[in-house]
């Protein structure tokens, strides 16, 4: 694993996002349940943010529920929705401590009401940090944050504010949860899986992604410290020639 010391500090990444993936098996390599997983995964959650502060990453988006994971067993959705309610309780005070700042994305309608008001409370607690940006991407996915943003464009075009040659790329952006975020520099993946799972797929057009088969309760400073220095070696391009980056 590197150290801070191995990372570039003018190369940071701005905004780093992270699919935390294998709770589960990790519960089943321990023989036990799922939900056990995904607590033993608040060590993780703690050294990804507390390493993103350290490096000066300006934003650090966790996938924490997609969707699509409504559709898990209802024990499983309840034990995540009630220990929620309690990480967000215990973290608030550290996150301003380290001056963080707390927003959530996501379809907040369907996250039951103890969870939401708990969040919010956060995300009010800690709105006046200036330092990294956490922001949780909650009950979301990107092709239901895409459908949201042409609805309301639909909308606001019905009503005369928009006319159909206004449309562009920035014009939908600015619909987007994310409108106010720049697009990740970096995608780290745990858990050996090779996919995006409806992660902030307008977003990533250009994203480095970094894939590792560890599972995500094992996840410590140190992998997120490499997955960065992994980052510093390529080079982006962005369409261009390697040629036309370099000399520019």
């Amino acid at each position: 694993m590197k150290k801070i010391e191995d990372i570039d500090r003018n190369r940071i990444p701005k905004h780093v996002a992270i699919i935390m993936d294998g709770n589960g098996r990790w519960a089943q390599q321990q023989s036990e349940k799922r939900l056990f997983g995904h607590q033993h995964a608040i060590q993780a959650v703690n050294d990804a943010v507390e390493a993103a502060a350290e490096l000066g990453v300006g934003y650090l988006t966790l996938y924490t529920f997609s969707t699509e994971n409504w559709n898990r067993p209802q024990d499983e959705v309840d034990g995540l929705m009630t220990l929620m309610i309690d990480v967000v309780k215990e973290q608030t005070e550290r996150l301003i401590k380290n001056n963080i700042r707390l927003l959530i994305i996501g379809d907040a309608s369907r996250v039951p009401e103890a969870s939401r008001k708990a969040i919010q409370q956060c995300s009010a607690d800690t709105a006046a940090c200036t330092g990294t940006t956490l922001i949780l991407a909650l009950s979301y996915s990107s092709r239901w944050e895409i459908a949201e943003a042409l609805k309301a464009i639909v909308n606001d075009a019905q009503k005369g504010a928009l006319q159909a040659d206004d449309v562009d790329e920035e014009t939908l952006r600015r619909y987007l949860t994310t409108r106010d975020i720049p697009d990740p520099d970096l995608l780290i993946r745990t858990g050996g899986e090779l996919r995006l799972s409806n992660f902030l797929l307008w977003q990533m057009a250009y994203s480095e992604f970094y894939f590792t088969d560890l599972l995500w309760p094992d996840f410590r400073k140190g992998h997120f410290f490499e997955a960065v220095y992994d980052y510093q070696q390529r080079q982006r391009r962005y369409g261009k020639t390697g040629e036309q980056v370099t000399t520019k």
